[in-house]
């Protein structure tokens, strides 16, 4: 069997082993850590893969990203995740208009009711009824009681 082995330069190897020594760090840096003293070891990849139970193809990313870009791939890039749509001025104006009297002909404020109204009234361009409903129910602003918190 072919053997790809890794060579930490002594500087990464001190760093990985002082990493490993402290006991507190995420599994996911314990185990790229663990994978690449195992490769520089003399290892295998599928020797490495069957030790710390991943894929043949994640340890084989831990050795390139190591050539290519030395250990800063221990730790995980920011994700960017979805960007916050409703901030707090969305949030009030929102119970506002639900702890306000309801249109002519309606008892009452529905969700879907004040989604539409939000939208005409140029608050958002667009919001669905069970966000309307999510926002109400952290303000702890209920559409049933009678005494909704005003």
């Amino acid at each position: 069997m072919k053997r790809h082995n890794i060579k930490l330069a002594e500087k990464d190897k001190k760093h990985l082993q002082d990493l490993l020594s402290r006991g507190n760090l995420p599994v996911r840096v314990q185990k790229r850590a663990l994978g690449l003293l195992e490769l520089d070891r003399g290892k295998t990849y599928h020797a490495v893969c069957d030790t710390l139970s991943k894929s043949y193809s994640t340890v084989y990313s831990w050795g390139k990203k190591y050539k290519e870009g030395g250990l800063n791939f221990l730790n995980d890039k920011p994700r960017s995740g979805r960007p916050i749509e409703v901030d707090g001025e969305l949030k009030a104006k929102v119970t506002a208009l639900a702890c306000s009297t309801p249109p002519k002909g309606y008892g009452k404020w529905s969700l879907r009711l004040l989604a539409d109204k939000i939208v005409a009234l140029d608050f958002v361009d667009d919001i669905s009824h069970t966000e309307v409903g999510r926002i109400l129910k952290k303000m702890n602003c209920s559409l049933t009681e009678k005494d909704n918190g005003v």
